[in-house]
């Protein structure tokens, strides 16, 4: 989607700087965007909705769309200036063929191309041609439309004109190469995702998608911004004030925006960007909004009495306790610590987010004495729990407490204290523990039975949960603490694995846990050490001595029965059609399981923890931000939250029992 757009002066040729050659990337593609699997491929897209968001930031564009062809193709439009298309000084080619073949061709080096940009050090669009089998480019620019193709990274023809037009900006169709990837499906929700934190994080730009084979489409335009990004992150908490905290200034040459709202949640969701670039591990920007916000939250508690003279000041957890913030700066030179762009490093930006939050922060608690109320008194309940969490946890988890007799009574430990030979099994009730416990393999296999519901954190601070003796044991035999002592070095177990039975209580369990481990343990779970078991639901019996067949789902079922019906009639036997599926298959009865109590130790061990023969199911957090939302919605307080999201999504599930 392009638009009449006159801000083209300053940007030409001369902005366009070249460093080195494009032959590596069809080699090495893993070294530009990650690798060649799932989300290399969607790289490609992020690169080309960059370079339009880019010149958003600079104020030449107000549309970036995508449209996934039904030729497999991939258009990427933004309405900006055009990339130029004189003759490059320093390649004797065009500014397009320059910027499309040649890495770190593009406006984000040398001086007056862009002040602000979020792309990766120009290396995108040529990259993106590189790994092409083939792309087009049609430039609008100056009342014209310039074309381009290329096959494989290797123009076909010089850049010409094709047209006419009142319109400005930069359109990329291009077809991922088949022999670089493992695969070229797109998925709409992960673009959709994408497009919409974009929309988010530039006011005022309108984001679209369209799938031309399902006839899918969305558009996103925020107004508010980062204000509608918080509001959006807490759908389905309970919020202190509906009010959102929200400033934008400008400081020397850098923008710093920042919007914050608090809610009835235990935990704190803070989100900084640098350029639009999420950073993971913060960085300077949010060293500086983390120590503005305690010291501006203790002076108003100080100022109007609420913290007396003899009390010591809040910690900085206490005041971000229910926190979700939104910190979002804009800077001409940032510096990023290693190519993953997850820590920025400049140190002034630290002093200008403190200074702007001290400032105006402080203005907002003053103007807003009831909000500010609920804030410090929030906080001021939060540093009594965690008071009453220490003592609880220098109590029970202090050093040398996680070992020997400190154990949990009810852990069957294994007898390796490699944690790489070792798994843990989470087993829901004393019943299937005991079968599990008779079953195992003693040497690897450790078993923890938890009893009854396991406590939902997502509604408990921690001082309650040490006081919960299932999540205790839990701790305990994990060895890695929690809060403030957690080290992920400790664990004593490289699976965790999760069995529980196959219907509506087992799930429960299952989630609460998942929650647990989400919430207190993420490194747990990113360090690919959760597991959820799979036990069979079906039992095939034969006739004899022969092995009986154990089935995990009712698709895996109905294969099995087609191909033992299709090989007795094959060999000549009688097939009955009026008997049951299962006979006519050759066994003499099914067996549906309904909970691992029901099976003997053998049986538990051959089908759910023989290593050789078991299904486990690994538990990844692929988009924190979604699985941060599911979780508050399936254990939060909304009762109408939740039972929406049960209606939408129960027809995706498979295999629970009733």
């Amino acid at each position: 989607m392009a638009s009449t757009n006159t801000k083209q002066q300053g940007y030409s040729s001369e902005q366009i700087t070249v460093l080195e050659g494009l032959e590596p990337v069809r080699k090495r593609p893993g070294m530009y965007i990650g690798g060649t699997g799932i989300e290399g491929l969607h790289h490609l897209i992020w690169e080309l909705v960059d370079n339009g968001i880019d010149e958003a930031l600079a104020g030449y564009a107000t549309e970036v769309s995508v449209k996934l062809l039904e030729d497999g193709g991939v258009t990427v439009t933004d309405n900006g200036r055009g990339i130029p298309t004189d003759l490059h000084p320093k390649t004797g080619k065009s500014t397009v063929e320059t910027v499309l073949t040649v890495l770190h061709a593009g406006g984000k080096f040398g001086d007056g191309g862009y002040k602000v940009s979020g792309g990766l050090h120009g290396v995108g669009v040529s990259v993106v041609n590189g790994l092409s089998k083939k792309l087009i480019v049609n430039v609008y620019r100056e009342g014209k439309v310039w074309q381009q193709s290329y096959q494989k990274g290797k123009p076909d023809a010089d850049l010409k004109v094709v047209g006419t037009t009142d319109k400005t900006g930069t359109e990329i169709t291009f077809y991922p190469d088949d022999t670089i990837f493992e695969s070229i499906n797109f998925n709409y929700e992960t673009i959709l995702d994408r497009l919409r934190h974009a929309a988010y994080l530039t006011k005022g730009i309108h984001t679209w998608l369209e799938d031309q084979k399902t006839k899918k489409h969305h558009g996103f335009y925020f107004e508010g911004g980062i204000k509608s990004y918080v509001k959006h992150l807490n759908i389905g908490k309970e919020v202190v004030d509906e009010d959102i905290f929200y400033v934008d200034k400008l400081i020397q040459d850098s923008q710093i925006e920042i919007a914050l709202q608090y809610t009835d949640s235990y935990s704190e969701t803070i989100k900084a960007f640098a350029n639009n670039v999420l950073n993971p591990d913060g960085g300077t920007h949010l060293t500086g909004f983390k120590a503005a916000l305690t010291r501006v939250i203790n002076d108003y508690a100080r100022k109007n009495g609420l913290l007396k003279d003899k009390e010591e000041n809040l910690s900085g957890e206490d005041t971000r306790e229910g926190l979700t913030a939104i910190i979002l700066v804009k800077l001409p030179d940032p510096q990023f610590e290693g190519q993953t762009k997850n820590k920025l490093g400049n140190p002034e930006i630290r002093g200008y987010v403190e200074q702007v939050l001290n400032e105006y922060f402080a203005y907002y608690l003053e103007e807003h004495p009831a909000v500010a109320r609920k804030i410090v008194g929030k906080a001021l309940l939060a540093a009594r729990a965690r008071k009453a969490a220490r003592a609880a946890r220098e109590n029970i988890l202090r050093k040398g407490a996680l070992e020997g007799a400190s154990m949990p009574g009810k852990l069957a430990d294994c007898s390796n204290k490699d944690p790489k030979d070792s798994e843990l099994y989470l087993v829901e009730g004393d019943s299937a523990g005991g079968s599990a416990k008779s079953g195992r393999d003693s040497k690897s296999q450790a078993i923890l039975p938890l009893r009854g519901k396991v406590l939902n954190v997502e509604r408990a601070r921690l001082d309650k949960m040490l006081a919960n003796n299932e999540i205790l044991s839990l701790i305990k035999a994990l060895g890695v603490g929690i809060e403030e002592s957690f080290d992920i070095s400790g664990l004593r177990y490289d699976r965790i694995i999760i069995m529980t039975d196959a219907d509506v209580d087992g799930s429960h369990i299952s989630t609460l846990l998942m929650t647990f481990f989400f919430r207190y343990m993420r490194q747990v779970i990113d360090g690919g050490h959760i597991y959820l078991a799979k036990p069979p639901l079906f039992e095939l019996v034969r006739q004899g001595k022969k092995a009986n067949v154990f089935i995990y789902d009712e698709d895996e079922l109905g294969k099995v029965l087609d191909i033992e019906i299709e090989k007795r009639k094959k060999a000549g036997e009688k097939v009955s059609g009026d008997a049951e599926r299962y006979k006519q298959a050759g066994f003499i009865e099914q067996k549906r399981y309904k909970g691992l109590g029901e099976m003997d130790a053998e049986q538990l061990f051959e089908t759910t923890m023989n290593p050789e023969k078991r299904v486990l199911v690994q538990i990844k957090v692929e988009d924190a931000e979604k699985a941060d939302t599911i979780f508050s919605k399936l254990m939060g307080t909304e009762v109408e939250l939740r039972k929406s999201f049960i209606q939408a999504n129960a027809k995706f599930v498979k295999d629970l029992d009733i």
